[in-house]
């Protein structure tokens, strides 16, 4: 037989096999691919969580100060905190406002998972400002004289006393220890009152908190209808671990338009936490009495 022959003859024993193996792959490449979509980790989706700290401004100031509002938590129940509702006279409240914040900023774990916590540090900017001229976060060492409380400071670049410009029995005169302050020339009258008041109304707090000094003591709040029960739990609360005194009801001097006050009209419990000094934030009593609250206000259902 010819070298040709025999060329030819394995080349058509060959044919057979070669079909058979591209049947094979034809019918187990397409498997293979299919198997493999199945068995792919499926894409891992990255949960949407809300912040657990959102900055918002909530209004400005008479001079165009910006009026801030931390929030903390996501929780259902919103418990609200204030100070520097006097400015640069009681600056220590504001102080302890920012204090606070940076705490609860590096401890999370303090905020109960059904609370929400909003921190106004200082609702009178311009009346801070009169005293230490800063804006937003401050220290000690930007007051001037931490011994002497500037009057001055106390209220907002129209001279008005913020506490004396809400909804409770406003007047258009009112007084602090003797003095006849202005309290505008309506209710909410002050961009400040407006901020707070705008606030307020979008969360609707469970409690609000209000640090002021200096009179070492928690008062509750009421207007027109007396004292809401739940004042009185919020009162003892705080004042009890923090070793403040308690004042159910306020009767050293008559106060018309105050913010507290407003609040109880509204049916919201409210205190003023007044500082024992002017010139301390007393963090470890203002700390345990924060904690007391947020607490208190987890455990209700």
């Amino acid at each position: 037989m010819s070298l040709k022959r025999k060329v030819q003859l394995v080349i058509i024993s060959i044919i057979p096999m070669l079909l058979i193996v591209g049947i094979y792959i034809l019918i187990k490449v397409p498997a293979s691919v299919e198997e493999e979509m199945i068995t792919e980790e499926p894409e891992v989706v990255a949960e949407v969580t809300v912040p657990f700290i959102e900055r918002t401004i909530i209004g400005n100031s008479v001079q165009g100060r910006s009026i801030d509002a931390v929030t903390f938590g996501n929780g259902e129940k919103h418990v609200l905190f204030v100070g520097g509702v006097h400015g640069g006279y009681e600056w220590n409240s504001s102080l302890l406002a920012y204090n606070i914040m940076e705490h609860l900023e590096s401890n999370p774990e303090l905020v109960p998972t059904d609370i929400t916590v909003s921190i106004i540090p200082t609702l009178n900017p311009d009346g801070l400002y009169t005293v230490t001229g800063t804006e937003g976060v401050f220290t000690v060492a930007d007051v001037p004289d931490p011994s002497v409380r500037v009057a001055e400071g106390r209220f907002n670049a129209n001279e008005v006393d913020l506490n004396r410009n809400f909804d409770c029995k406003w007047a258009p005169e009112s007084s602090w220890r003797g003095n006849v302050v202005s309290a505008g020339t309506s209710a909410f009258s002050e961009p400040e009152a407006q901020a707070l008041r705008n606030h307020v109304g979008t969360f609707r707090p469970s409690a609000v908190v209000f640090w002021h000094s200096k009179a070492n003591n928690v008062y509750a709040s009421e207007c027109e209808n007396g004292v809401l029960p739940e004042t009185l739990a919020l009162m003892s609360t705080y004042a009890q671990a923090a070793s403040y005194g308690e004042v159910p009801v306020f009767d050293a001097y008559p106060i018309t338009g105050d913010a507290e006050g407003w609040l109880a009209s509204i049916g919201i419990p409210a205190v003023t936490v007044e500082l024992e000094t002017a010139n301390s934030i007393e963090w470890t009593r203002n700390l345990a009495g924060m904690n007391a609250v947020l607490n208190l206000y987890s455990l209700i259902q």
